[in-house]
């Protein structure tokens, strides 16, 4: 076999899924915050829990839980809010202000087995993301799969090891697939399917 088929068979440049990794225990975390790091350990994102009277708060409306995604510098990306009925809003957030929603995720299923949302993508900077998404999974085992149309965009898992009898749920696997969907927006999902098992 020549060098030019080798090449041909295994081009240099294919896209690979990327790996973040969730826990509230990373190292350099305060305590009960929801942090991600990549392979080597670095913060990628925290989510923070915003008070409701917050500078980042520009809707009038009451807000049963807002909390904020934070990037490895501590600047906000993201705000999430949640609303009644299984309702969840999401904003970008520029200079530490709410400058415009960019989609609904509603609540479409909940049961023992099964939880389901639909992501209505409706900002006019995201049009990028597409039009929806869908989530699907179980909240209380961290397992979540995150579709755009028919394609998987996004999975969590658990982190099982051999010879585990007992897997622990306080770390987990986010595994973000190739394409041009935004890291920040797939991982604010993530934060929004956890949340919708409460």
């Amino acid at each position: 076999m020549d060098d030019a088929s080798s090449e041909a068979a295994f081009p240099a440049s294919l896209p690979i899924p990327i790996d973040l990794f969730g826990s509230k225990k990373h190292k350099n975390l305060p305590r009960g915050e929801l942090g991600f790091v990549d392979s080597a350990g670095n913060p990628v994102f925290r989510v923070v829990r915003r008070s409701r009277s917050s500078s980042l708060s520009s809707s009038p409306p009451p807000r049963h839980d807002t909390k904020s995604l934070l990037d490895a510098a501590g600047d906000p990306v993201f705000s999430v809010v949640r609303g009644r009925k299984g309702l969840w809003q999401i904003f970008k957030v520029d200079d530490g202000e709410e400058k415009e929603l960019i989609c609904n995720v509603q609540r479409t299923r909940k049961s023992l087995t099964r939880t389901e949302l639909e992501v209505l993508v409706i900002g006019e900077s995201c049009g990028s993301l597409g039009s929806s998404f869908t989530m699907r999974g179980f909240p209380f085992q961290k397992s979540c799969t995150i579709y755009q149309g028919d394609s998987i965009v996004a999975q969590t898992s658990l982190m099982y090891k051999l010879h585990q009898i007992y897997v622990k749920r306080g770390k987990f696997r986010l595994t973000i697939y190739p394409g041009s969907v935004d890291h920040a927006f797939i991982v604010t999902l993530v934060v929004i399917f956890l949340s919708s098992g409460m």
